[in-house]
């Protein structure tokens, strides 16, 4: 095949994989056609893919295979033994592949070539293994702290935040060295062993609150370091899809911070959420004596005589995956008369969609998910509110203290509505480690139980059963 009119080819299945992506991305903008848009996608990636191995560079497959089978291998074992209540987790997971593996192309890449390099691909080089160390690090610290195999807190030290910015800026400096003196080998090493410190160290002071932000910006930064990839390699959809990967990560990221009223200096800096003891005894005494509580019969008699039930999932639907039961009562609500509505906040769970994904899975009707302004206009309607282990995204003290460190922070405004009952293992904060006063007032019964089962024995308790879940 003549090299010319196999290039144009190739550019034009490279062509078609990006319009695919877009339209992917596209697709995924909204709940009704987010599965066609993940089709479409996954298309698009097969096309590229296709077109890459039909290279002309490429001399041997063997290695590419048995690449293939591992990679793919471990894929598939994801999928079918992580539930969706891991989405979080999995991402994270993903993320720390993609960032090592645009990190692996920059070192084989500087390896083989070195000092006959120019200053624009060392450049490059340079600026591929930099965004995709932090990110193959930052990201495994990220699933660490969602899997809880490291503490999902805050863990800070003295001098953090000065010796983290020290070292990121040092990374910078040797690579601006480097693009003047690509032979400095022993600094192209060095670099990429800081980045992986960096990737750590700027994880650490970073809690559960902000996991949403932090994974949509290592999304970013794994699609910049897949487009300098692009570049180094000189492939088109490479840099294509890197772009999009980082430009709608960093977009995504923006619009998670608004959603919480914070700064992206504040989520990478503020060690938001260190709970003391000094903390936690005052949040004893904030509580006590003031909390109702109610028992599964209650809260099943509140809603056979309700008409508009609002349900708020948070975290901890994820954590003791009540989905499929929560789609099971909002059913039988729904078979005797009662309208029943999901309260969706953008950043509820541990990323993105997470809730929007968890109440897809239980069979929810995309119609019945209510964004935040739609559902603070029906709150005051609403006859009974259930708060399913959520906490932060429902505390009144972002409206009224101003002291408070979510302050301004949009909230679900579920105090409004007529009854609350929230359903909750214990008074424990939330990620934000601050007292939450929807748990006193007048209006709220605190229902002490794990979601699962909690809601598995109201929903008893309205067919008429006593039966528990074990």
């Amino acid at each position: 095949m003549e090299v010319e009119p196999f290039m144009n080819w190739l550019n034009f299945i490279y062509f078609l994989s990006a319009v695919f992506f877009i339209l992917g991305i596209k697709g995924m903008t909204d709940p009704r056609t987010a599965r066609q848009g993940n089709f479409i996608a996954a298309a698009g990636m097969v096309l590229a893919v296709v077109g890459t191995l039909l290279r002309k560079e490429i001399v041997s497959y063997e290695w590419i295979i048995i690449g293939f089978i591992i990679g793919g291998t471990i894929g598939l074992l994801i999928a079918i033994f992580m539930p969706m209540t891991r989405m979080p987790e999995r991402i994270a997971l993903s993320h720390s592949f993609g960032g090592l593996a645009a990190s692996l192309v920059g070192i084989s890449e500087y390896y083989r070539h070195g000092a006959e390099m120019g200053n624009v691909k060392i450049a490059a080089i340079g600026f591929e293994v930099l965004f995709g160390s932090i990110t193959f690090t930052g990201s495994l610290m990220a699933f660490g702290k969602l899997a809880e195999l490291i503490p999902s807190r805050p863990i800070t030290y003295r001098f953090q935040n000065q010796s983290n910015i020290l070292l990121f800026f040092t990374t910078l400096f040797i690579w601006i060295y480097l693009i003047f003196n690509p032979s400095a080998s022993h600094l192209f090493y060095a670099m990429v062993l800081l980045c992986f410190l960096v990737g750590i160290l700027i994880v650490l002071p970073i809690g559960g609150a902000d996991m949403p932000v932090v994974i949509c910006l290592l999304n970013s930064y794994a699609g910049l370091a897949a487009s300098a990839t692009g570049f180094v390699l000189e492939n088109n959809i490479l840099i294509i899809a890197g772009a999009l990967d980082g430009g709608s990560g960093f977009i995504l990221a923006i619009l998670m911070s608004r959603a919480m009223n914070r700064s992206f200096g504040n989520v990478l800096f503020g060690a938001f959420g260190a709970i003391s003891e000094e903390l936690k005894q005052k949040q004893d005494e904030f509580y006590a004596g003031k909390i109702k509580s109610t028992t599964p019969e209650e809260v099943a008699y509140l809603l056979e005589n309700a008409r508009l039930v609002m349900i708020v999932p948070g975290y901890g639907l994820a954590v003791s995956q009540a989905q499929h039961v929560l789609g099971e009562l909002a059913k039988y609500l729904k078979s005797k008369g009662v309208d029943v509505k999901f309260a969706i906040h953008p950043v509820a769970g541990r990323m993105p969609g997470h809730m929007n994904v968890l109440l897809a899975e239980a069979g929810i009707p995309y119609d019945d998910l209510l964004e935040l302004e739609p559902s603070n206009n029906l709150f005051p309607e609403a006859d009974v509110a259930i708060v399913v282990g959520a906490n932060d995204v429902v505390n009144p003290l972002a409206r009224e203290d101003k002291n408070s460190p979510i302050a301004g922070m949009p909230i679900l405004d579920v105090d409004r509505a007529k009854t609350v009952v929230v359903i909750k293992r214990s008074l424990a904060p939330g990620f934000a480690g601050v007292p939450n006063p929807l748990f006193i007032k007048e209006n709220t019964l605190m229902l002490f139980s794990d979601a699962k089962q909690g809601l598995q024995e109201v929903l008893n308790s309205l067919r008429g059963t006593v039966s528990r879940l074990h």
